[in-house]
């Protein structure tokens, strides 16, 4: 399954970029892109909203002033 969401507050290329990297890290991420406005999470469908939680709260620490509008 294939999700965009919006993104809050995120301030400039190398922080989205620096968060993309980690986030293709997180166990059950199949793909991920993060721009200023958006992101574009990839996981199996099976998986998705546990993928998504564990990505939300690994955002919420590595970037608080950044949130994922679900």
């Amino acid at each position: 399954m294939k999700k965009q969401f919006k993104l809050d507050e995120i301030d400039c290329a190398n922080c989205a970029r620096k968060m993309e990297d980690a986030i293709r890290k997180i166990d059950g991420v199949e793909d991920v892109q993060v721009s200023f406005m958006k992101l574009t999470l990839e996981a199996d469908d099976a998986e998705f909203d546990e993928v998504l939680n564990r990505v939300v709260e690994f955002t919420a620490d590595a970037e608080p002033d950044c949130e994922i509008i679900l």
